[in-house]
C-alpha cells in the first residue's frame, strides 16, 4: 500500500449546513436508528473495552472473547512472540473484514459495525512468508444493546484510551460547547487547523499500519489515516458516534468519516464553510492541499465515494 499522497485524502463529513439543524430536536434521525446512548452532555465518557469470561474461545495461540458482543465487539489476544494471526469477520452485510494480532499478550478489540445478526469469526496461523493455516471457525449471533455502540467504543483502528492527549484535547475544545454541534465545529476546526499533510510518510507507508493518534497531534502531521482516526476518537470520547470509512474517492485509496447528529441522522458528505456559503469539501484538502482541481477530481459532489469497510 505504497504511495499514499493522494491514496489517503479526507476526513469528510464533519460540519455542514447549520440550517438543517432547525428542522427538529427529536431523538430518532433520519434513518430510522434507535436513540443513540444518552451521557451527562458535555462531559468525557470513554468506554473501555474488556475481556470477560462467559464466552471465550481458546485454540493456542489464539484467545477469543465474545462476552460482550452486544456492546458492539469482541476481544482478542494472543500469546508467544513472533505469533501472527489473521482474524477474518464476516456480518450480516456479507463484507468480510480482516484484523492482524501479533503483539503478545496484548488484549485487542474488534469493532461488529453490521450491527446485529449472525457474524462468523475465521482465524488463520502465520507459519512463515504469506502463508497462513486456519486456526479456528466460530459462529455468533449478535444482539446490540444499542446500534450506535460499534462507533462509540474504541477499536484495533481507532485507538484511545482515557488518558489519550487526544481525549483530553477534545474535553478543552468541547468544554463551552451547548451542543454536539458545536463540538465537532471545534474539533473539525482544530484537525484542519493543526494537522498537515505528511507526504514522506504518505510516500513509505506500509500495508497494515495502524494510526497512533496521539502521535499525530506530537507531530502535527499524518495521512488521511490519521486524519480520520483522530477526528473519530475526539468525536467518540465526547459520546458523538463516528464511522472510520475506508474506501475510494474516485481510484484513489481513501479514508474519511460519517458522523451522528441526533434530528438528523448520519451525515455521509463532507461540508464546509468558505466564508460566504456551504459547499461540498474533503477537510483533509482543505487542511493540506490547496488544490480546486484535485478536489472536484476526487471529491466531487460526494459521489465519488465508494466505501469498502466501516471501523
Amino acid at each position: 500500500m505504497k504511495d499514499f499522497r493522494l491514496h489517503c485524502l479526507s476526513v469528510a463529513a464533519l460540519v455542514f449546513v447549520i440550517g438543517i439543524l432547525c428542522c427538529g430536536c427529536g431523538k430518532q434521525g433520519s434513518d430510522g436508528l434507535t436513540e443513540k446512548p444518552e451521557y451527562e452532555s458535555g462531559q468525557i465518557r470513554v468506554l473501555t473495552p474488556e475481556f470477560g469470561k462467559k464466552d471465550v474461545v481458546e485454540v493456542d495461540p489464539l484467545k477469543l472473547d465474545f462476552s460482550h458482543t452486544d456492546q458492539g465487539y469482541f476481544m482478542g489476544i494472543v500469546s508467544g512472540e513472533g505469533e501472527k494471526i489473521n482474524i477474518q469477520v464476516t456480518g450480516p452485510d456479507g463484507i468480510i473484514y480482516k484484523y492482524f494480532l501479533e503483539e503478545p499478550d496484548v488484549s485487542t478489540a474488534f469493532p461488529l459495525t453490521a450491527g446485529s445478526g449472525e457474524y462468523s469469526i475465521v482465524a488463520y496461523q502465520n507459519i512463515g512468508g504469506d502463508q497462513y493455516v486456519s486456526l479456528l471457525a466460530y459462529a455468533v449471533t449478535v444482539e446490540l444493546e444499542n446500534e450506535f455502540l460499534p462507533f462509540l467504543y474504541p477499536n484495533q483502528y481507532v485507538e484511545f484510551t482515557q488518558d489519550s492527549e487526544a481525549v483530553r484535547l477534545a474535553e478543552e475544545l468541547s468544554a463551552d460547547c451547548e451542543s454536539d454541534l458545536d463540538a465537532l465545529t471545534a474539533i473539525y476546526s482544530y484537525v484542519t487547523e493543526h494537522i498537515t499533510y505528511d507526504d514522506e510518510k504518505a510516500a513509505t507507508v506500509e500495508t497494515g499500519y495502524l494510526p497512533d493518534i496521539d502521535e499525530t497531534l506530537r507531530t502535527g502531521k499524518g495521512i488521511c489515516f490519521d486524519y480520520a482516526a483522530l477526528t473519530v476518537a475526539m468525536l467518540r470520547s465526547l459520546s458523538i458516534p463516528a464511522r472510520l470509512n475506508i474506501g475510494y474517492s474516485g481510484d484513489i485509496r481513501h479514508a474519511w468519516v460519517d458522523i451522528f447528529i441526533e434530528s438528523i441522522g448520519w451525515v455521509r458528505r463532507a461540508v464546509q464553510f468558505n466564508g460566504n456559503e456551504w459547499e461540498m469539501m474533503d477537510p483533509t484538502y482543505a487542511a493540506a492541499v490547496d488544490n480546486d482541481e484535485l478536489t472536484n477530481t476526487h471529491v466531487g459532489d460526494g459521489d465519488n465515494y465508494t466505501l469498502e469497510y466501516v471501523r
